[in-house]
């Protein structure tokens, strides 16, 4: 196990199998020393996880979305993992994006990133600080309540 993955152990997760696309995307992508994620959703066993995972996001929901956020962010870490061979090549988490499929009055999209980001600083350290946009939109694939996007620069393969 990586140092990274012994730090996410610590932390209380798990991280999951790379998911299968369902569709005709990657769910990551390495060019040069940079890996790109597909959006990643909160997704379990293939299905969204609850409490938090589905649906709008208003300030009565917003804690349980923030905690499904960040079963799509160890999704995301799968992925990167599947493209490097160890999260221990990410030399650097470089920027998230998070969108949150928002109730119209809702205008705390950065408190739920802000947990991702917590969570990717208390995994990598220093290397997980990076930049980021957090985004309220109408509608996400599945009802799906977050997804999130990573870019990494990792260590040449």
């Amino acid at each position: 196990m990586s140092h990274i993955e012994d730090n996410i152990v610590r932390a209380g997760y798990r991280l999951p199998p790379p998911a299968v696309p369902a569709g005709l995307y990657l769910p990551a992508l390495r060019q040069g020393d940079m890996v790109y994620t597909a959006g990643q959703l909160p997704l379990k066993d293939g299905k969204l996880v609850e409490p938090g995972g589905k649906g709008k996001v208003n300030e009565i929901n917003q804690l349980a979305a923030t905690t499904a956020a960040g079963t799509a962010l160890l999704n995301a870490l799968a992925a990167i993992k599947a493209e490097t061979g160890s999260l221990d090549a990410v030399e650097r988490i470089v920027k998230l994006t998070v969108y949150v499929a928002s109730e119209s009055y809702f205008s705390g999209q950065h408190l739920v990133a802000n947990g991702i980001s917590s969570l990717l600083v208390e995994f990598f350290g220093e290397k997980g600080r990076h930049v980021r946009s957090a985004v309220g939109v109408a509608e996400l694939p599945l009802d799906a309540s977050v997804e999130i996007e990573l870019i990494a620069a990792c260590n040449p393969s």
